[in-house]
């Protein structure tokens, strides 16, 4: 029975290595980017392999665009 008072005891307690000091965070760090729309897109670590920032990425999936545009446009 004693095991079952501890457990009912620190069930609304933080545990021990929790500093709350630390725990403090930024309120609405990333608001401003969750309204102006942000899309955040995971690739899979092969892909990510061959795309060493978010700006190639951009490139190239601008060119994919414009290079279907194309092709749409001669088929038409």
């Amino acid at each position: 029975m004693k095991k079952r008072a501890e457990k009912n005891e620190r069930k609304d307690e933080l545990r021990r290595e929790y500093d709350l000091r630390t725990l403090k965070g930024v309120r609405g760090k990333y608001t401003a980017r969750y309204r102006a729309g942000t899309n955040l897109v995971l690739l899979s670590p092969d892909v990510a392999e061959y795309f060493p920032d978010e700006q190639s990425v951009n490139t190239a999936l601008r060119t994919l665009i414009h290079a279907a545009k194309r092709s749409v446009r001669r088929t038409r």
